[in-house]
């Protein structure tokens, strides 16, 4: 095996059996179809060959071979717009470097590292996007190997990282709605750790803090259509149980023009568009006034957003041309360029009338029948 030009000894079988305390047999069985083998025994299998820097038989052959004029991509899902967009982009980068790409899909809660290592005997680089079943420690072993990049992800030692901006324009989202009159915000999305919604959430909190106001409640949920449904549904119950508990003060917000809000919230900042898109069409479809009652914003700006009513107030990113700096960032690693700076692609608030704009005063897209007009 190579690492940056010097020659290693080449981990065997033998040893990791060794230091798991298993048979080769189980080593093997692990690293083929790990379903069939004891989690316990599978973890420490995996953390023998992590610590070793061992890499598969198959594997290991392939990375023999200096060339496979192919990109490798690690992404959670392509369910969702995000997803989706962030993968065009990087493929048209690298077709258009006449690089194909070799794709791997593991969800968060999936351990996949035979996957992973099965792939990196088949690519020239690695590219892992945002939070999938590969974790730090795998990001970090395959970078020993082979030229690797990051994408909304936390930052790794000798990846080349690629984020939209988030905190700052988190903050003046959640500025914007308190100049709404705006006052018991609600978060929802998970914070993890590195991610893109965690420096949301971060932006979130300190906008917040800055005004004087304390979080009103946080939704820790997965960034996904069903689960903005269940929150939506988690409100409605709480309004219905106790209707008072809209607001805790319903009389004062009434008489001083202020939102009456609804199970003890009068806005939402949600993690992503598919978040609050979900939850928008729940609550309008029980009743619920969006933005009178509550103000509801997302982050991606998707096509809904612009054409849903009421138009979504969101966040604009580039995703594709996250994916395609990646894109031509692995490729220029794989020529020999060496570990830059992380780079930051700008993000850009878009009001609509979901936060509690006038269609007049947004900034968006403008309506269809506007469009229609040739206005």
């Amino acid at each position: 095996m190579m690492v940056n030009g010097d020659a290693l000894p080449v981990p065997t079988i033998y040893q990791v059996a060794e230091r798991a305390g298993v048979s080769i047999a189980t080593v093997s069985r692990a690293f083929g179809d790990s379903s069939k083998v004891a989690p316990r025994t599978r973890d420490a299998v995996f953390e023998a060959a992590r610590e070793l820097r061992y890499v598969p038989a198959a594997a290991a052959r392939a990375l023999a071979v200096r060339r496979s004029k192919a990109l490798g991509v690690v992404l959670p899902h392509i369910a969702g717009p995000y997803y989706a967009e962030l993968l065009v982009g990087f493929e048209i980068a690298a077709s258009e470097l006449g690089l194909p790409v070799v794709l791997v899909l593991a969800r968060p809660q999936e351990h996949r590292p035979a996957a992973v290592l099965d792939l990196l005997g088949r690519v020239d680089g690695m590219a892992f996007m945002a939070r999938s079943g590969a974790d730090d420690e795998i990001v970090r072993q395959v970078s020993e190997v082979r030229p690797t990049v990051s994408v909304a992800r936390g930052r790794v030692d000798g990846v080349d990282a690629f984020y939209a901006e988030n905190r700052r324009s988190a903050q003046q989202l959640t500025e914007h709605l308190i100049g709404h009159g705006r006052r018991r915000l609600g978060f929802v999305g998970r914070p993890e750790e590195g991610s893109d919604i965690g420096r949301r959430h971060r932006g979130h909190l300190e906008a917040l803090a800055a005004a004087g106001l304390s979080p009103a409640r946080h939704f820790d949920v997965d960034p996904v259509e069903s689960a903005g449904l269940e929150v939506a549904e988690q409100l409605l119950a709480v309004a219905e149980q106790d209707p008072d508990r809209a607001d805790p003060a319903v009389s004062t917000a009434e008489s001083s023009g202020a939102p009456r809000g609804i199970a003890g919230l009068d806005a939402l900042v949600c993690g992503n568009d598919e978040l609050a898109l979900a939850i928008i069409a729940r609550l309008t479809a029980a009743g619920v006034d969006v933005p009178g009652q509550l103000a509801v914003t997302g982050w991606d700006d998707t096509v809904t957003a612009r054409y849903l009513r009421p138009g979504l107030t969101t966040v604009r990113q580039e995703v594709a041309q996250l994916g395609a700096l990646a894109a031509r960032r692995l490729a220029a690693r794989i020529d020999g360029d060496a570990v830059q700076e992380p780079c930051i692609v700008d993000s850009t608030l878009v009001l609509r009338e979901s936060c509690g704009c006038s269609p007049d005063g947004v900034s968006g897209t403008p309506p269809l029948d506007a469009l229609s007009a040739g206005a």
